[in-house]
C-alpha cells in the first residue's frame, strides 16, 4: 500500500521572519511503501512511476523527494581519504582508500569541429550516463501525542527508517570515476547528511556499490568511484564558448529508473545566470531543455557530443503565480572540471573563502519590530576563525560588504564568494547601536564538507 505525504522544506514563515537557513519555499509530494520493497534492479528497473509530479519552487532536480521507499538497510558509507603517494596507478588500495594521483580527471576538450546529428550525439554519450541510487537513514523521535498530554502516557522509542533518492551521473574516467550533483548523495533538507549507501547503475542493468571521493554542497558537485574498468568516459567541451540559442541535449533519469536514459533537447536560454538555490549562490547555464527530478547530475551536451554542463535544477510553477515551464539550469563544464580536480586531488575545493560565523537574517519585519537595522545578525563566531580574528562578536549585525548593502545571508555569502581565501574584505556592522567597520582576511574552508 502506498501513502502520500506533503512536505514543506526550507519553509518561509508567513511573517517572513526567517533565519539564514530558511529562505526558499519548496513543496513536493513524497511516496512511501512498506518495508518489503524489493531492491533488485532489472533492465529498465521495476519501480513504477508515481502519478504525482513534484511541485518545486527553485529546486534541485532529483533531490531527496523523488522516490522514498521505507526499506531496511544496515550498510554504511564512509568518505574516502585520498592517498597522496606517487603511485602511477589508479586502483583501490583498500576498502577505505583510493589512489587519485595522476588521474585524468576529465577527458581533454575535443577537437572535433563538426556537429553531429541528435542520434549520433546520443550514441556517443549514452554509454557514459549512469543512474545513481542513494539510500538515506533517518531517525525520528515520536512522542505519545495526545495521550502524553499532562505527563500521562509513555514516549515511544526513536524510529529509524530509510529513504531512497535517484539521480544521474556522468562517467569521467574509464576506471570508474563519476561526477554527479552533491544533493543526489547528500541531504540538507531533512538533515540526514551523507547517504548511508550509494549504488551506481551502468548500462541500465549493472549495479555497483559506490565510494564517495568527496563532495561540495556549495558548488553542488560530488565525485564517486565504482570498482569497474573499461567504462566509456564522456568528452567535455568548453562551456566558455557557448552562445545564446545554441542547440543542447540532456540525458538523464527523470522520476526514477522507469524512464532511464530519457533524451530531451532544447537551446541555451541564458548564460552566467546568478541563481540562489538553498542559500547557495551559483553562476549557471539556463536552458529550456526538459530537466526534471532525477535528471540531477546528468549531462547537458552540445552538438559535438561534448558535455558542456551538469544539470542541477529547475524552476516550476510554484515559484510564481505565473505558469513557468522550460527554465532549467546546469553547472558549466569548465567550473565542474575545476571543482572535480580539487575534490580528487585534495578531497575538498581549495581556495573557498570562509568567515566562520553562524547567522540569522534581520528582515524588514524584524527590523521594524525590534528597531534593528536590516542585515545579517551574527548568532555565533567560530573559534580561531577569520571573523574572530577581526574582532566580530555574537550580536553584531553586518549591513555592508565593501560598502555594498547586504540584507540577507544569501547576499553576504554571494559577496564573500566573489573572493578567494586570503583576500581581505571590509565589513560594516552595527554593535550596540553604533556603526563600525572592520577588515577581515578570509580563511580557507579546508573541510571537504561545508
Amino acid at each position: 500500500m502506498r501513502n502520500e505525504y506533503k512536505y514543506t522544506v526550507n519553509g518561509r514563515n508567513e511573517d517572513n521572519e526567517t533565519n539564514c537557513m530558511n529562505d526558499q519555499y519548496n513543496e513536493y509530494t513524497v511516496f512511501t511503501t512498506d518495508s518489503n520493497v524489493s531492491k533488485k534492479i532489472k533492465r529498465r528497473m521495476g519501480a513504477k512511476i508515481a502519478a504525482s509530479i513534484m511541485a518545486m519552487a527553485l529546486v534541485s532536480a532529483g533531490s531527496i523527494g523523488i522516490y522514498h521507499y521505507a526499506v531496511e538497510t544496515d550498510k554504511n558509507m564512509s568518505v574516502i581519504v585520498i592517498d597522496e603517494t606517487e603511485d602511477e596507478s589508479v586502483e583501490n588500495t583498500s576498502e577505505s582508500a583510493v589512489t587519485a594521483k595522476n588521474v585524468s580527471y576529465i577527458s581533454p576538450v575535443g577537437t572535433n569541429s563538426g556537429e553531429l546529428t541528435t542520434e549520433e550525439v546520443v550514441e556517443k554519450l549514452l554509454p557514459s550516463v549512469v543512474g545513481i541510487e542513494s539510500t538515506f537513514t533517518m531517525t525520528s523521535q515520536n512522542s505519545g501525542g495526545y495521550f502524553n498530554f499532562g505527563g500521562f502516557g509513555q514516549n515511544q522509542q526513536p524510529q529509524t527508517s530509510t529513504a531512497t533518492a535517484t539521480g544521474t551521473g556522468v562517467v569521467i574516467t574509464t576506471n570508474g570515476y563519476i561526477v554527479t550533483n552533491a544533493h543526489v548523495i547528500y541531504d540538507t533538507e531533512y538533515n540526514t547528511g551523507l547517504a548511508s549507501s550509494i549504488a551506481v547503475i551502468v548500462n541500465e542493468e549493472d549495479r555497483y556499490d559506490a565510494e564517495v571521493i568527496g563532495y561540495d554542497t556549495d558548488y553542488d558537485l560530488a565525485v564517486l568511484k565504482i570498482n569497474a574498468n573499461d567504462l566509456v568516459a564522456a568528452e567535455f567541451g568548453n562551456s566558455d564558448e557557448l552562445s545564446l540559442g545554441q542547440d543542447v541535449i540532456a540525458i538523464g533519469n527523470p522520476l526514477g529508473f522507469d524512464l532511464m536514459n530519457t533524451v530531451t533537447g532544447g537551446i541555451v536560454s541564458g548564460l552566467n545566470r546568478q541563481i540562489t538555490i538553498s542559500e547557495k549562490s551559483m553562476t549557471l547555464i539556463q536552458t529550456d531543455t526538459a530537466i526534471n527530478s532525477g535528471n540531477s547530475g546528468g549531462p547537458l551536451i552540445n552538438r559535438k557530443g561534448q558535455v558542456i554542463g551538469i544539470n542541477s535544477s529547475k524552476m516550476s510553477v510554484s515559484y510564481s503565480e505565473a505558469s513557468i515551464e522550460g527554465i532549467g539550469f546546469a553547472i558549466p563544464s569548465n567550473e565542474a572540471a575545476r571543482i572535480v580536480k580539487d575534490i580528487m586531488e585534495y578531497g575538498y575545493v581549495k581556495g573557498k573563502p570562509q568567515l566562520g560565523i553562524s547567522c540569522q537574517d534581520i528582515t524588514e519585519n524584524i527590523s521594524r519590530m525590534y528597531n534593528l537595522p536590516v542585515g545579517v545578525y551574527i548568532t555565533a563566531v567560530a573559534e580561531g576563525s577569520a571573523a574572530e580574528k577581526a574582532g566580530l562578536q555574537t550580536g553584531d549585525i553586518i549591513t555592508k560588504v565593501n560598502d555594498e548593502d547586504v540584507t540577507s545571508y544569501n547576499e553576504l555569502t554571494a559577496k564573500k564568494n566573489e573572493h578567494k581565501a586570503g583576500d581581505s574584505i571590509e565589513l560594516t556592522y552595527v554593535r550596540n547601536g553604533a556603526e563600525e567597520k572592520v577588515t577581515v582576511t578570509l580563511d580557507e574552508a579546508a573541510a571537504a564538507q561545508n
